[in-house]
Order: C-alpha cells, then sequence, then structure tokens
C-alpha cells in the first residue's frame, strides 16, 4: 500500500474509488475536512484521524505536514 497525499490527491482518489483509507489531520483546514469526510461518509471509506498536519506527514514519510492522504494499493 501507499499513500498519496494532500487534498487534491486525496479527492481524486475517492473519485476514483482507489482510496482503502483516508487518514484526515485534525488542524486541517475546516472546509477541506468537511469536503474529504463528506465524500469518505457517501463512499464508504473509514476515516483515521491525527492529530496534527506535522504527524501525518511523518506517517506518510514526507519532509512536510500533509492535511489528508489516502491509501491506496501499490501501482495506483
Amino acid at each position: 500500500m501507499q499513500f498519496k497525499v494532500g487534498a487534491k490527491q486525496t479527492t481524486k482518489m475517492l473519485e476514483q474509488n482507489k482510496a482503502v483509507e483516508v487518514y484526515i489531520a485534525r488542524d486541517a483546514d475546516q472546509r477541506m475536512k468537511e469536503k474529504i469526510v463528506h465524500l469518505c461518509e457517501r463512499l464508504g471509506v473509514p476515516i483515521r484521524w491525527t492529530d496534527t498536519m506535522e504527524s501525518l506527514g511523518e506517517t506518510c514519510g514526507i519532509d512536510v505536514g500533509a492535511a489528508t492522504a489516502a491509501l491506496v494499493p501499490d501501482g495506483e
């Protein structure tokens, strides 16, 4: 499995039904979070919350913070 990081990539993976799970940082922009949460709920994709964008970035293996990330199968 691999991460697609960022709101645009997360939305794209959800719309293409490729996201297995979505990670959202609690300190991310409220409007962006609401959009991603609504999409996840509509599509039945589980959400895993992290406390900060910094910790989500570390989880994804990047050196900067991340608001959202989608977990997708390798090769997507």
